[in-house]
């Protein structure tokens, strides 16, 4: 398949960077392509990958809740959060109820802070983050406003919670099991995740990275890729506007929403652009597919 255009979804496997898996399949392409959400090698599933034009709509992929299962390993903590890092501190565990499990689920569910690990791909002062972390440099990270919308915690044996979890975009799951190890009067990291949705793509539209390179490829198109934005409708004269970036055209749609992003579809259903509006409901391109 060549010159594809929209978005690819691939169950990545464990063991392999998102940039191997991006590489792997850009050659089967021979188009540009890149990843949305980058998954660590150690973690599996749902990885999104934008082909061709559909690199142009990664900006607003990105805004979407994730969801993943995995296990917390209980009473041992290291300096990357998870099991491929240095043990950096042991604790005993206490018995684990059914009881202290629904009190942290709930403890931990909605809006709060979150301060973002060294071993990250944050960059501070141009430097990423783990680069830093690896020379044994620690600096101050800012903390970040994020959601969790669903956190269901299982005791899996004496040691290890598995857990279910639905969160809005910059949520780093290893600090979260971290605090779920504090919650539970002990020390943790995060020993495997599985990402099971991102946004409205889950499991059952991936495809295994051997069938990537091997078969025919599903590629959602352009329109399709972005299912939760809302669509407006324009005649095919406006459509042209749209898609040579025409400002003036917008004044003629209604006002949007605070800081909504919507799909501009031309007669045929092909996308003509995404447009964004401000604070005040006044929309502006944010991209044109020519």
């Amino acid at each position: 398949m060549m010159g594809a255009d929209g978005l690819l979804i691939v169950d990545k496997p464990q063991g392999m960077t998102s940039a191997e898996v991006v590489r792997r399949v850009k050659r089967r392409l021979q188009c540009k392509t890149g990843h949305v959400g980058t998954l660590d090698p150690f973690a599996s599933g749902v990885l999104p990958l934008c082909v061709g034009a559909g690199t142009k709509i990664a900006q607003f992929l990105s805004i979407t809740t994730k969801s993943y299962t995995g296990v917390i390993r209980l009473g041992r903590q290291t300096d990357t959060g998870d099991l491929t890092g240095t043990m950096i501190a042991t604790a005993s565990v206490p018995p684990v109820t059914r009881e202290q499990l629904a009190e942290v689920e709930q403890q931990l569910c909605g809006d709060m802070a979150q301060v973002p690990p060294m071993y990250s791909a944050l960059k501070y002062r141009g430097t990423p983050l783990y680069k830093l972390a690896r020379r044994g440099i620690e600096v101050e990270r800012q903390p970040r406003q994020i959601h969790i919308d669903d956190l269901r915690l299982t005791a899996q044996d004496e040691s290890a919670v598995a857990f279910s979890l639905s969160c809005s975009k910059g949520t780093y799951v290893r600090v979260l099991a971290e605090q779920i190890g504090v919650s539970l009067g002990t020390v943790a990291h995060l020993e495997a995740l599985r990402r099971t949705r991102f946004g409205p793509f889950g499991l059952e539209q991936a495809i295994t990275l051997d069938a990537a390179e091997e078969n025919e490829l599903q590629v959602f198109g352009l329109r399709e890729a972005l299912p939760h934005l809302r669509e407006i409708r324009v005649d095919a004269a406006a459509a042209r506007c749209a898609r040579q970036g025409y400002e003036p055209m917008l004044e003629t749609i209604t006002a949007g929403g605070q800081d909504e992003a919507a799909k501009l579809v031309e007669p045929n259903g092909k996308l003509a652009a995404v447009i964004v509006s401000d604070r005040y409901g006044r929309w502006r391109f944010g991209r044109v597919f020519a």
